[in-house]
C-alpha cells in the first residue's frame, strides 16, 4: 500500500485529480475517525479532514519519503486538529499540570471493562488534552508505534511515553470520578 500511495502522491504532486480522489477513497475513514475523536463534533471533522486534503493537493511534492505516507498524513491531521482546537477550545491541562495531580484511582483495564462504561470512556477521552488524546488515539486506535507517533506529532519518543503517561493517569482519574469509585490506595 506505501508504495501505492507514494505513486498517488507523485501524481497528485503532477494535479492529476484522480489520483486525489484514489488517495481520499484510501484514506478518509481511517483519517475521518482519527480527527472526529479529538473534535467531538462531525461538522468540524469534516472540515478538517477536507483541510487535510487540501494540503496533501498543494504539498504533495514535500513528501520525501523518510517516513510512512499515513505517518505523513497523520501528521498533517494532527497540526490541523491542533491548529483548529486553539481557536475554539479554552486552554486544558498540559503535561506539567497533569504530574502535579494524584494518582488515586483503579487500574485503567478495570475501568475499560464492559460496554456501559464506554460512554464514560468516551467522556474521559474528550477531556484530554489534544497532545494526550492524539497519543492514546494513534496507539490504541490507529495501532501506531510510538516512534511512528513521535514522527506524527513532531516530538521524541520519549515524550510520546510521558504523554502517554500522563494521559492514562488522567483517563483512571476520571474514570475513578464518573464511576464514583473511592480508592486511598493504588
Amino acid at each position: 500500500m506505501s508504495q501505492d500511495d507514494q505513486a498517488l502522491l507523485q501524481r497528485i504532486a503532477r494535479r492529476d485529480k484522480q489520483a486525489l480522489a484514489s488517495f481520499y477513497q484510501a484514506h478518509e475513514k481511517r483519517l475521518f475517525s482519527f480527527i472526529l475523536t479529538k473534535m467531538n463534533d462531525a461538522f468540524e471533522a469534516v472540515d478538517v479532514l477536507n483541510e487535510v486534503f487540501m494540503e496533501v493537493w498543494n504539498k504533495a511534492d514535500s513528501f520525501q519519503g523518510r517516513s510512512k505516507v499515513s505517518t505523513w498524513l497523520f501528521s498533517i491531521a494532527y497540526y490541523k486538529v491542533v491548529d483548529r482546537l486553539r481557536k475554539i477550545r479554552p486552554q486544558q491541562l498540559d503535561d506539567e499540570m497533569m504530574a502535579e495531580m494524584t494518582d488515586d484511582s483503579p487500574g485503567i483495564v478495570s475501568c475499560l471493562i464492559g460496554n456501559e462504561q464506554a460512554a464514560q470512556v468516551r467522556h474521559c477521552i474528550g477531556t484530554l488534552s489534544t497532545p494526550h488524546r492524539a497519543v492514546m488515539e494513534l496507539t490504541f486506535f490507529q495501532e501506531m508505534s510510538y516512534s511512528e507517533i513521535a514522527t506524527i506529532v513532531d516530538c521524541p519518543e520519549n515524550t510520546v511515553k510521558t504523554r502517554m503517561f500522563h494521559a492514562k493517569k488522567a483517563m483512571k482519574q476520571c474514570l475513578n470520578r464518573l464511576m464514583g469509585a473511592t480508592r486511598d490506595d493504588d
